[in-house]
């Protein structure tokens, strides 16, 4: 059964991301087949792929507006096990689009519902919570929240904490929070030290034990075209996300 994960926080430069493209290369290294699914209008994704923006037709906004799946969208990356779905800039004239559309909420939900043939469909969310995040959400059975390790980390969460609420209570019952991220973690700041604890303090068992370094690799990575892991899998960064496949792994195997 695929599981849906949306990587999702209303605040841009968070991580949001790089966790889609690492995490899922990290997971395809295991042996699970993957989708990343582009669904920022930046692209970001398919740059950090390598998908040039030629290669990037048809994309997301095809599928949103035909509102079928047309699986010549699904591109192979230069990771095995690893696919994407990217987007481009006509992305952001979905949402506009589809303003009058009936069930406008369950587009992403009536494209990925059809049979694919992934373990792990992982949705790179938009820095906002519109129409394209909430489709994300109400079709995804879970949702990771990156968490910079910063002063005003945890202003504006719980605007998405309340939208994931009132997403589980009006068109998703299932969707639950799968884990709060923190990323940008520098262990010689004692404010980032002072941020996990009280983001820990505050949510508990539902953040990871995984936090995510800065680093330069990581950094570097999407100018190459390729995730931190393929460009150095021994950076302190790549062996981070490395460790968060595995919880994330653990976890559903409980």
């Amino acid at each position: 059964m695929t599981k849906i994960i949306s990587i999702a926080n209303q605040k841009g430069g968070v991580g949001k991301t790089t966790t889609t493209i690492n995490l899922a290369t990290s997971l395809s290294a295991i042996h699970k087949k993957v989708l990343i699914v582009d669904a920022d209008p930046q692209g970001n994704a398919s740059t950090g792929m390598g998908i040039s923006y030629e290669e990037r037709s048809p994309s997301l906004y095809e599928l949103i507006v035909n509102r079928e799946l047309d699986k010549k969208a699904i591109k192979e990356t230069l990771v095995p096990n690893l696919s994407i779905i990217p987007s481009n800039t006509n992305l952001v004239a979905a949402e506009v689009e589809l303003v009058n559309v009936e069930k406008r909420e369950f587009v992403f939900k009536d494209v990925f519902d059809k049979s694919l043939n992934f373990d792990y469909i992982l949705i790179d969310c938009p820095p906002a919570l519109g129409f394209l995040t909430i489709n994300s959400l109400v079709a995804s059975s879970s949702v990771i929240i990156p968490l910079q390790s910063e002063f005003f980390a945890l202003e504006g969460i719980s605007s998405l904490m309340n939208t994931i609420q009132i997403i589980k209570e009006s068109f998703n019952s299932k969707l639950s929070v799968e884990g709060i991220l923190l990323t940008m973690v520098d262990k010689r700041n004692t404010l980032s030290a002072l941020v996990e604890k009280d983001v820990r303090d505050h949510f508990g068992e539902i953040v990871y034990k995984t936090t995510i370094p800065r680093n330069v690799k990581i950094s570097e990575a999407p100018s190459h075209g390729k995730p931190a892991i393929i460009y150095d899998v021994n950076c302190s960064g790549s062996m981070a996300y490395i460790g968060l496949a595995r919880e994330i792994i653990n976890k559903v195997n409980k």
